[in-house]
């Protein structure tokens, strides 16, 4: 096949959710292959050697591996259509920290909001919503980071919305009273087919964090 495109992921991953924005946003069409991250297929070993992680794009047989890397990828390979990082070099290296920023920050502070106790898990609340008072304070009142556009940033952080529910009821977290404005934006962003199509529902989420709980032993 002259453009074969497949997804190695697992559905409630927000960093697989990254990846499928941003093939919806260019039209591509991918053949989605859920795995199973406890019993691992022999292609996502053979696909990503070092980490043995998902997700990972396969493009005409040759792996691309790490959301940000491969939402990268994706916009030079389909540059013809919704552009996610901004052409001017200044901004394109503002989109990128912003979306490391992400990267950095939310995913071990909201584990520890759900997975962890007492001290440590009020430190991960506290940690989760300082992070995302950052965030909203760079939003600010633009639609998108980017500002009029969806963009990369955007396709970064929106997947951590679909878990917001399950933070929420886990961890006892208050992210509307606290960001506001981030929500407004979140809202916005799932009004876009690409988005709307690629987060599961907030409810299904709740429900599998609840299974992984029991299967890690948290109560």
């Amino acid at each position: 096949m002259a453009n074969e495109v497949i997804l190695l992921d697992f559905w409630p991953s927000p960093f697989g959710m990254r990846v499928r924005i941003a093939l919806h946003e260019k039209g591509v069409e991918f053949e989605y292959r859920d795995e199973n991250v406890r019993n691992k297929s022999e292609l996502l070993l053979k696909m990503n050697p070092v980490h043995k992680k998902i997700p990972v794009l396969i493009h005409n047989n040759k792996p691309v591996c790490e959301s940000l890397i491969i939402v990268q990828y994706i916009d030079e390979v389909w540059s013809n259509k919704n552009p996610l990082l901004p052409s001017d070099p200044y901004q394109r290296a503002q989109a990128r920290f912003w979306a490391d920023y992400v990267e950095k920050k939310l995913y071990d502070c909201a584990r520890k909001a759900w997975a962890s106790k007492d001290e440590e898990q009020e430190a991960g609340k506290k940690e989760f919503i300082e992070h995302l008072t950052v965030l909203e304070k760079q939003l600010g009142d633009k639609p998108y980071f980017g500002g009029d556009s969806f963009g990369y940033v955007d396709v970064t952080l929106i997947p951590y919305y679909s878990w917001f529910y399950a933070l929420e009821t886990e961890g006892n977290l208050k992210v509307e009273e606290s960001n506001p404005k981030l929500i407004e934006w979140a809202k916005r962003c799932m009004q876009r087919e690409s988005v709307a199509k690629a987060l599961p529902d907030e409810k299904k989420i709740h429900g599998f964090l609840l299974e992984l709980k029991k299967t890690l032993g948290i109560e």
